[in-house]
């Protein structure tokens, strides 16, 4: 994986999309912020970043991830690992259906993810630098250098989702504790069921929202 360090960008996803879409990228890419001035978020909000947080995007290659993987599942796969991750430098964290990571009740992170030209382009942000109000920042005593590669070290290991599915089932009821915005709508998570391909089944409807 080829690591690129940048002082400050709008976004790392949208440079990484427009490379990817232009054909300029072949191969397996990283794109590493110091600073971000337009984040992107789930459903295309905005993400507000600090000078310290962990800003990074990447592009990698759908045919070197398990065969397994389902496609609207991929946010879920990404950002699990991150949250293990996180786990393993000793933060208190956890996954919200599809893509944020909790510290507590309040996010601290997210992941989006989409489909281009073959690669999965996958962006995550992270709160380091503290916050106030209802968001959550984790105090890792690491560099940002150090977090992105021990995160590649982990997905080079490319666990099954099935492997991925049975932790992240295990922690789903505490999803149920919450709401998710579905097509524009606030809906509690309380009867939601979590499918194997990682869907929610809500009232007899199969939702992938969010990815």
């Amino acid at each position: 994986m080829e690591i690129q360090y940048f002082k400050s960008l709008p976004s790392t996803q949208k440079y990484l999309v427009e490379r990817v879409r232009s054909g300029a990228v072949d191969s397996n890419l990283a794109i590493v912020a110091q600073q971000q001035s337009a984040g992107i978020g789930s459903r295309n909000n905005s993400w507000i970043a600090k000078k310290g947080d962990l800003l990074f995007s990447f592009c990698y290659k759908r045919e070197q991830l398990p065969k397994d993987l389902p496609i609207s599942s991929a946010s879920i796969y990404f950002a699990y690992l991150m949250k293990e991750l996180f786990c393993e430098m000793g933060a208190e964290c956890w996954l919200k259906w599809p893509n944020d990571i909790y510290k507590k009740n309040k996010k601290a992170g997210g992941v989006v993810t989409q489909l281009t030209k073959g690669f999965y382009i996958v962006g995550i942000g992270i709160n380091l630098a503290p916050r106030e109000g209802n968001f959550a920042n984790f105090d890792i005593k690491k560099e940002v250098s150090e977090i992105v590669k021990s995160y590649f070290l982990l997905l080079k290991k490319a666990p099954k989702w099935q492997e991925i599915f049975s932790k992240f089932r295990l922690e789903f009821e505490r999803n149920k504790s919450y709401s998710a915005t579905i097509n524009g709508v606030k809906t509690p998570l309380t009867k939601a069921t979590l499918c194997t391909d990682g869907a929610l089944l809500i009232d007899n409807e199969r939702i992938y929202s969010l990815r």
